[in-house]
């Protein structure tokens, strides 16, 4: 055990120990007043010195919070006076050496280790001091007497020490490790909000790209064509200002749904095949693109499947829209073993996959694995674009 370093008791610990400190003072209280050899005032004298260790103890009590080894001059104050009264004890009565124990491991508690030791040495000799100033015999016969227990006591008491600072440094270490652990957990529970933060965002960031600024998009451009056909085709203008109207509407709907988490509101108002039907159809109204629309019968889907399948159907087409020049679309739904597939397929100018870095097709292939799913594209310059999503039906 370190100098200047005692041990840290727990709450519990400290309990037993101080049972173990009253049970030694009644055991010495109760073998001096059986000492009718010696007179009721040595006696009574013998006891108020016994149970004044009792008090000093009390008044440097170690703490449940802190190490209870005292600063060194408050040690040395309380060595000297604790072995005054215990010294004046067994003056009056030999047998309130029966303290010893108690006296030993509050030692061990409150000292040093480099007072501790001599202190255990001091305390297990000093009966044999006092018979060798106190008894008739001489030296010799109160050495031969007294020193084997009193080396075996004092044996006893070292090892007491030991198995004390052995489980100070056992109380250490554990709450050192209590310690690292309670930082790990913290640490844990930082980087997983941070981590469902982040997935958070992107989720977010996926559903606003999928939906309002797509529909916001869709509106821009029939709000333009609009304007450019309000003197000459009154008819076709007022006909995509009705889309726009509708399109602004529908995404008020997914703003809403997104603020209270709802499933997407083209699902929450039909079926799966419903929404990506209309999302063809309202395709084909936007841009005059000849479009098919290719739907087997659905098993009922996970709603996560159905989100997947619906938003990868907003992007592809919100895709053909704005990169491929296409003439002609296809929109393929159906079920193949177990798994549910979606293809868009168009006749565009198509690209090279590798080199495509868009948002849009990333979020399409974030949501895919999120499902358990996966997202192929098939395209190059010329060639047109098919794009292929499969997710666990």
């Amino acid at each position: 055990m370190d100098q200047q370093q005692g041990v840290t008791p727990s709450r519990s610990l400290l309990w037993y120990w101080e049972a173990f400190y009253l049970v030694t003072f009644a055991a010495a209280l109760v073998t001096v007043w059986l000492q009718t050899d010696d007179p009721v005032w040595a006696r009574a004298s013998s006891t108020a010195l016994v149970l004044a260790t009792g008090g000093w103890y009390l008044a440097h009590r170690p703490s449940v919070e802190a190490d209870p080894a005292l600063p060194r001059p408050v040690a040395v104050r309380w060595l000297a006076v604790m072995l005054a009264l215990f010294l004046g004890a067994i003056a009056f009565v030999g047998d309130a050496a029966w303290v010893t124990p108690a006296l030993i491991s509050q030692a061990f508690w409150l000292l040093p280790s480099r007072l501790a030791a001599p202190t255990v040495v001091a305390l297990s000799f000093a009966p044999v001091l006092r018979d060798a100033l106190l008894s008739r015999d001489d030296l010799g016969t109160v050495v031969s007497n007294l020193g084997p227990s009193a080396t075996l006591f004092c044996a006893l008491g070292l090892l007491l020490g030991y198995f004390i600072a052995k489980l100070g440094e056992h109380i250490d270490r554990q709450a050192e490790l209590i310690a690292s652990l309670e930082a790990s957990r913290a640490e844990v529970a930082r980087l997983s909000h941070e981590a469902g933060t982040s997935a958070e965002r992107d989720r977010l960031a996926r559903e606003i790209h999928d939906t309002l600024a797509q529909g916001f998009t869709s509106i821009v451009a029939l709000t333009q064509a609009a304007e450019s056909e309000l003197d000459t085709d009154p008819p076709t203008a007022r006909r995509h200002l009705a889309l726009a109207t509708t399109t602004a509407r529908e995404n008020l709907a997914e703003a809403r749904a997104m603020v209270n988490a709802l499933t997407p509101s083209a699902l929450d108002a039909g079926s799966l095949a419903d929404a990506v039907r209309r999302q063809a159809y309202r395709f084909a109204e936007e841009t005059g693109t000849a479009t098919t629309c290719e739907i087997e019968a659905l098993p009922k889907l996970r709603t996560a499947a159905e989100v997947v399948l619906l938003r990868a159907t907003q992007e592809a087409l919100a895709n053909v829209r704005k990169h491929a020049r296409a003439t002609a679309v296809t929109v393929r739904l159906s079920v193949v073993d177990t798994e549910a597939r979606l293809e868009v397929t168009d006749d565009g100018a198509g690209f090279v996959v590798d080199a495509a870095t868009g948002f849009g097709l990333h979020g399409m292939r974030s949501r895919a694995e999120e499902a358990g799913g996966t997202l192929d594209i098939h395209s190059g310059p010329g060639e047109g674009t098919t794009v292929s999503l499969e997710v666990p039906a």
